[in-house]
């Protein structure tokens, strides 16, 4: 609505040149619904239109320039007011003037760092957006349009299995083994458990898959533990020289990569906790940290030159006897 001519006179729009075949991913907004964004990768180029349809044909738009921003911002939910930009890009699409009928600019951020996966967490968000501004005397007229990054990993060259035992002098000794340390989010854990000395009555045993999200610095360190999975190994008394196995597909579960200090604002952790319940409820637990990674086993033509080199380096590591591929991320 127009109040003493100083409403908004125009629309903006922004369209991907590749809108038609860009592969969309899922993404968890802060209200905790899933939407579904253009997906991107750290290097790729980022081009489109922006559209500017005035409401009032033959009605001039006077503006004090046009302009499109590609931004990735980190707020932490506890200092609401400061956004912290790690990526601020902007192109000038038209000087200070006057529009006298719709016009389209065209755009293009060329091979885009994208240090970071796109993240919403309890106490924390990281996003990309693209921002149109057309700069007005009274009110800016402004549309955002929110995309999602991935980051793809190379093979971890050094993967080597867990080994730990739990014990309490006299009464348990429990070895328990997993395949591995790193896992990527479609992997499955392999592991075995062997009771060496059993002398207490234990009752039931699982494992959790423990998400820890830690935010801030110094004296204000937010901590927050999530269980994302619990897995039952076993209902019932083990005896000595019972081996049980275990095998825990990931895939189900909705994870993130590992990330460990994030532009010196936030880390997520991830850690495997094995817990014991005896008869008399008491609880024995053993954590142990594990590193999630996405895999990304074929890469975009459009993607930079850093892009493909880390899928080659994963192809290479993973497997030696075959040439890299181009295409796409094989999870999202």
């Amino acid at each position: 609505m127009s109040f003493f001519g100083f409403g908004q006179s125009a629309d903006i729009d922004i369209v991907l040149n590749d809108a038609e075949t860009r592969k969309k991913a899922e993404h968890k907004t802060e209200d905790g619904r899933k939407d579904k964004y253009f997906l991107f990768y750290d290097g790729e180029t980022v081009s489109g239109k922006v559209n500017v349809t005035l409401k009032y044909p033959g009605k001039r738009l006077e503006h004090n320039g046009i302009k499109i921003e590609f931004v990735g911002q980190i707020e932490l939910y506890y200092d609401r007011g400061n956004h912290h930009e790690f990526v601020s890009l902007v192109k000038d699409l038209a000087r200070p003037g006057e529009l006298t009928q719709s016009q389209t600019f065209d755009f293009e951020f060329t091979h885009v760092e994208k240090p970071y996966e796109s993240y919403t967490g309890q106490n924390v968000k990281l996003r990309y957006f693209l921002r149109a501004t057309v700069s007005r005397r009274l009110n800016d007229i402004c549309k955002e349009l929110e995309i999602v990054v991935h980051t793809l990993s190379s093979y971890p060259e050094l993967n080597s299995s867990i080994k730990m035992e739990v014990g309490i002098e006299d009464c348990l000794h429990i070895e328990f083994e997993y395949n591995k340390s790193k896992y990527h989010l479609k992997d499955v854990i392999v592991g075995k458990i062997y009771f060496l000395l059993v002398r207490i009555k234990i009752k039931h045993m699982e494992i959790d898959i423990i998400k820890r999200e830690t935010t801030g610095t110094g004296p204000n360190v937010y901590h927050e533990n999530d269980t994302i999975a619990k897995y039952e190994i076993m209902d019932g008394a083990p005896v000595r020289g019972e081996s049980i196995p275990i095998r825990l597909f990931l895939a189900g579960y909705e994870m993130t990569p590992s990330m460990r200090d994030i532009n010196k604002k936030y880390s997520v952790r991830y850690y495997l906790n094995l817990v014991l319940i005896d008869e008399e409820e008491r609880r024995y637990f053993k954590q142990q940290e594990i590193t999630l990674w996405r895999k990304g086993d074929i890469v975009r033509k459009s993607m930079s030159h850093q892009a493909i080199m880390a899928s080659q380096r994963f192809e290479g590591s993973s497997h030696p006897e075959k040439t890299p591929t181009q295409s796409q991320e094989e999870d999202s």
